[in-house]
């Protein structure tokens, strides 16, 4: 199978730095790097050219103006435009563990998506983080929270059994799926516009059309670097949303993928 590692982004191009370094060290690489920017400035423009340049990994740089928060239409244009059958997701504040793109790879199943942990990087340490452009951790790191979440043993992944209901750990931040449905559940609804909820509502929808969700613990790995919580002006706009979608076992949404394949 063909992997497209899909990558969202929005103006901090000091993380996103942090985080294509940590694309390079993958163990295994995957077939494209999608990077899905939210209406980012020139500099992280500047930042992704370079990293193309010196790149293995063909680099598809999807970038539409700045309106607010709209991650799920600028997700949606950037899988449109993908060639992989398998989309492992993160965010541009998410440093890789060198083995996070094989270890999605080899856990992906038919019918399926997973869904994996992330590490904590503390505020204190971002001067040092990025002066130092750190992107090693492990159990004994300073300046991490849930560091039991650092600790690689794929063996123990095999105890996390298939769900058919969502789980409270779900972050999109940290996820896996396979293109064919995702596009079958018509990708991100694009009426879900602020931060909240556009992540499980989708997960919802493919669970509705029989995909399973499997945790992948001890593998897997992400390290998010704090920054200020966004707002949640229209939460609880996306909840409704996310609600309704429950109540009506909803398989598509109507402001979908589908304008841009």
């Amino acid at each position: 199978m063909k992997t497209s590692l899909l990558i969202s982004t929005y103006n901090w191009p000091k993380a996103l730095e942090l985080v294509l370094l940590s694309v390079e060290n993958q163990i295994l690489k995957p077939d494209e790097l999608l990077l899905a920017d939210d209406g980012s400035t020139e500099e992280t423009t500047d930042l992704i050219n370079a990293f193309k340049k010196k790149s293995s990994i063909p680099v598809i740089h999807v970038w539409h103006e700045d309106n607010g928060f709209q991650r799920s239409i600028i997700l949606n244009k950037a899988i449109a435009q993908s060639k992989g059958d398998y989309i492992i997701q993160t965010d541009g504040d998410c440093i890789l563990h060198p083995y996070f793109v094989k270890d999605h790879m080899l856990l992906a199943k038919k019918n399926s998506y997973l869904f994996g942990s992330r590490v904590t990087i503390k505020e204190e340490i971002l001067a040092k983080l990025f002066q130092n452009k750190i992107i090693k951790f492990n159990f004994f790191s300073t300046g991490i929270k849930k560091r039991t979440r650092t600790i690689r043993i794929p063996f123990f992944s095999i105890f996390y059994k298939t769900k058919i209901e969502l789980s409270k750990k779900m972050r999109g931040c940290n996820i896996s799926y396979w293109k064919k449905d995702f596009i079958a559940a018509n990708g991100y609804n694009e009426d879900m516009t602020g931060w909240g909820r556009e992540d499980s509502e989708l997960i919802i929808r493919m669970m509705n059309m029989g995909c399973v969700g499997k945790r992948i613990r001890y593998c897997g790995i992400v390290y998010h670097i704090w920054h200020p919580t966004s707002s949640k002006s229209n939460l609880n706009k996306n909840n409704q949303i996310q609600e309704d979608t429950i109540i009506n076992k909803s398989l598509r949404c109507e402001n979908g993928i589908n304008k841009y394949l």
